[in-house]
């Protein structure tokens, strides 16, 4: 079992479920991607995504007209895998096709190209074995980049709230609860982590604070202070 998170920017709200691995990931077309695709190599117990992503993925499988192998979905933060910067830890990223060959996967990516759905497709030249696609959202917080995660404070409700609150307990600056909702903990545990790393403890996670972040918890493993509730 598993405890799923899909954040609608629309309505500015989670929806949570709880699923099996052979459950269908929720708003997807079918049982085109289930919950143990998603998760790919994860061994959290709390996965997260996005209305948008899934809507995403629908427009694709539909466009690509049949199955498209999964190869690895999502990760928390502190599970590692990826940049500093990765949308994977949002939830909103797929990396698809390994087990396809280079036919099939050229197929994909235009069909991910041709929905206009996804905010970035990964070139094949920089992935040849597999393909790249993500959802993310957001101005990023740092200036000349498409790729960082965006400003979030005190009532920001978002998976980036999600990847802060993760990498916060997981540097043992306890925020209470995984939520997704910037609350007055999340912004004393931001301000604490702030503080030890020199920053100004303003409660605001920008971009110097994202870097320091990111930087100490990518891949450091479960803490015994990472939180699953």
């Amino acid at each position: 079992m598993a405890k799923l998170f899909v954040y609608d920017a629309f309505n500015n709200r989670f929806y949570t479920y709880d699923l099996n691995e052979n459950d269908p990931m929720p708003y997807s077309y079918g049982s085109t991607l289930k919950l143990r695709e998603f998760r790919g190599s994860s061994g959290a117990n709390v996965l997260w995504t996005t209305t948008a992503a899934m809507e995403a993925w629908n427009l694709t499988r539909r466009t690509y007209g049949k199955s498209i192998p999964v190869g690895y979905a999502f990760k928390r933060i502190w599970e590692g895998g990826h940049g500093t910067t990765s949308q994977h830890y949002a939830g909103v990223a797929f990396d698809v096709g390994q087990s396809s060959g280079a036919d099939a996967r050229k197929a994909i990516y235009n069909a991910a190209v041709a929905t206009k759905a996804w905010g970035y497709v990964e070139p094949l030249s920089m992935t040849p074995t597999w393909v790249h696609f993500d959802r993310r959202y957001g101005k990023p917080a740092c200036a000349k980049t498409t790729a960082g995660y965006p400003t979030v404070r005190r009532g920001s409700r978002s998976t980036y709230v999600l990847v802060l609150q993760d990498a916060l307990n997981a540097l043992g600056y306890t925020t209470g609860t995984l939520d997704g909702v910037f609350g007055a903990r999340t912004e004393t545990a931001l301000k604490g982590v702030q503080r030890r790393f020199g920053l100004t403890a303003d409660g605001v996670c920008g971009c110097n604070s994202w870097k320091k972040i990111t930087e100490a918890v990518v891949g450091i493993g479960r803490t015994s202070t990472v939180i699953d509730k």
